[in-house]
């Protein structure tokens, strides 16, 4: 069977806590408010990908892929890159079939996917590869769509014992109520001469639909890029999020499109940060980076990989 080089996964450092009487009013009042965004409206679907269906023996373990390169680099013949190829196309025509592919075939193929880049020298050290720069569009989430912001993976840092109940409760909501995708992201990231930090921009947007499409809104969170964890993480800290473009609004005339462009998005990276302190920097591990395909993770759950699809280069992207 083969296996993905494996490594450890940091410990995550623990958080101070805030005093009960706070944390009993944030535990109340901000997942009220994360309920209000997870139902909020906006609508949207996934184009379609057309790929070939080839046979391979696949495997069926699934570990972390080591966070180090080797010393040497031979160029990949023909067939190990037209093999690497093959993977992603299948990869691909998984993610975006019609009946959503359970975690664990997606675990399987992506680890073999991670394997191969690694042997022939692609898609590695994404914090320094320059790739990771660019407008994604998501083709695989293993929970909801909304999951693919880094919010709500904050949200559950702040939140542990409140998160996975709410979650479910938004979750539950049957189509067509509630509608969600698809989910992009803008990612902007500029690394320092020796390799060692970085800044930048990151903006996630995830369309929601509510009564059959009837009422739509785009929530967005934006957040900064503070740091650099390794050769395949970034460190980001949520800044805002606001339902955006919101379809209620502009029924209202100008009144209406004034609010959708004006009114000031709630600092959700403070009130994370008051809630539990150092909740609002979360990190995020790409262990697959080209010119096409990216394999992201929440390093609080790294089994559970995100995968995107390329929609343009840095500067190619919508403004940010």
């Amino acid at each position: 069977i083969r296996q993905a080089p494996g490594a450890e996964r940091r410990e995550q450092e623990s958080a101070s806590t805030p005093p009960i009487r706070y944390l009993r009013y944030c535990s109340m009042k901000f997942p009220i408010y994360f309920v209000a965004l997870a139902t909020a409206p906006t609508a949207g679907a996934f184009v379609s990908h057309n790929s070939a269906n080839l046979s391979r023996t696949k495997s069926s373990t699934f570990s972390e892929p080591s966070d180090t390169s080797g010393d040497t680099f031979t160029a990949p013949s023909g067939s190990a890159f037209e093999e690497l190829e093959s993977y992603k196309a299948d990869l691909v025509r998984m993610c975006t079939r019609s009946e959503k592919a359970p975690l664990d075939e997606i675990q399987d193929m992506v680890a073999e996917l991670e394997m191969l880049g690694e042997q022939v020298g692609i898609g590695q050290a994404s914090s320094n590869s320059g790739l990771l720069s660019g407008e994604w569009e998501l083709l695989y989430s293993p929970e909801d769509m909304t999951r693919s912001s880094p919010f709500f993976w904050a949200f559950r840092r702040a939140f542990p014992d409140e998160s996975d109940q709410i979650f479910g409760i938004t979750d539950s909501i049957p189509a067509p109520i509630k509608e969600v995708g698809p989910a992009f992201q803008d990612i902007e990231v500029e690394v320092s001469n020796d390799g060692r930090s970085a800044s930048g921009k990151f903006v996630s947007r995830v369309k929601v639909a509510t009564l059959g499409g009837a009422a739509t809104s785009i929530m967005t969170t934006r957040a900064s890029v503070v740091g650099i964890e390794g050769l395949d993480g970034i460190r980001l800290r949520i800044e805002s999020t606001k339902p955006e473009e919101s379809t209620v609004l502009k029924k209202l005339g100008p009144l209406g499109e004034f609010l959708n462009d004006n009114a000031p998005p709630f600092p959700s990276g403070d009130a994370l940060e008051r809630a539990a302190p150092g909740s609002s920097e979360v990190v995020m591990r790409t262990t697959y980076c080209d010119e096409g395909l990216r394999i992201s993770r929440n390093e609080d759950r790294y089994r559970e990989p995100f995968v995107w699809r390329r929609k343009g280069f840095s500067g190619d992207a919508f403004e940010i």
